[in-house]
């Protein structure tokens, strides 16, 4: 169900678990991409919430979320913290996509203590974005966003999957989408990479061509002890392509981790 939280600046919508949020040893917090929502995951938290407590965020301008969007990694991160402590979940598993994975990966190397671990799906330590994204989007929203669903998703996958894909797209201002993928284009973690001591999944479509398998490669490398996953025959969007072997990641992963002592 959507549940809204407060932070410092405007509420922040999630879908937390419809009855037993909080009663789960362990927690999985859920960060969408650019110009996405908390539905991005809905085929992780309708299949995994019996199992953890679960929010998907929904970030600021996006959802029933108040606010509007960023253009800067940290003006995402900083409010964070806010949202923890609102959600009132001890050291939850971070999850991010995409531009939720740089947010994910900045606050796990600036704010350690208050998670126990961070997934990164799809990211980069850089992500560019063409400038004739950039440049169309305000001049022909539709084309562009018709080429972003595409792209972000294996070939394979487009019959089912590129109309409530590119749907879902529709559902975000233009001006937030935007905004989004000025702070995708201008990101850069290379000094924070190497400051992340939690645990770390870092996992990548093979046919991914937002961000490629190296950039996923390199955020392994920076962080020690880190695990790579490589999911065959899903693109960008491996939550919805091949939700399967997601979710069995994340359960192996946060098996793997130790007991959540509750304060």
């Amino acid at each position: 169900m959507l549940k809204f939280f407060p932070t410092r600046d405007h509420e922040v919508s999630c879908w937390i678990n419809p009855r037993d949020f909080g009663s789960h040893e362990k927690s999985l917090v859920f960060i969408h991409g650019s110009g996405g929502n908390s539905s991005a995951w809905s085929h992780q938290y309708t299949k995994l919430h019996k199992s953890f407590n679960i929010a998907a965020v929904n970030l600021p301008g996006h959802g029933k979320s108040g606010g509007s969007g960023r253009q800067d990694i940290h003006d995402y991160v900083h409010p964070f913290q806010d949202l923890l402590h609102s959600l009132g979940l001890t050291k939850p598993i971070l999850i991010g996509h995409s531009l939720g994975a740089a947010i994910a990966l900045s606050f796990a190397a600036r704010h350690p203590a208050d998670i126990s671990a961070v997934i990164s799906v799809g990211g980069g330590l850089t992500m560019p974005v063409n400038p004739a994204i950039l440049d169309g989007l305000s001049q022909q929203p539709e084309e562009i966003r018709d080429l972003i669903a595409k792209f972000s998703l294996a070939k394979e996958n487009r019959p089912a999957m590129l109309a409530p894909l590119r749907a879902s797209l529709d559902e975000v201002n233009t001006q937030v989408l935007l905004n989004d993928l000025k702070a995708c284009n201008q990101m850069n973690l290379a000094d924070e990479i190497s400051k992340i001591r939690v645990p770390a999944l870092i996992i990548c479509g093979t046919e991914d061509k937002m961000t490629p398998v190296e950039a996923s490669r390199r955020i392994a490398d920076g962080i020690t002890g880190s695990k790579l996953l490589l999911i065959e025959n899903a693109g960008h969007m491996v939550m919805m392509e091949k939700p399967s072997a997601l979710n069995k990641a994340i359960r192996d992963f946060a098996a793997s981790l130790p007991q959540v002592i509750h304060a």
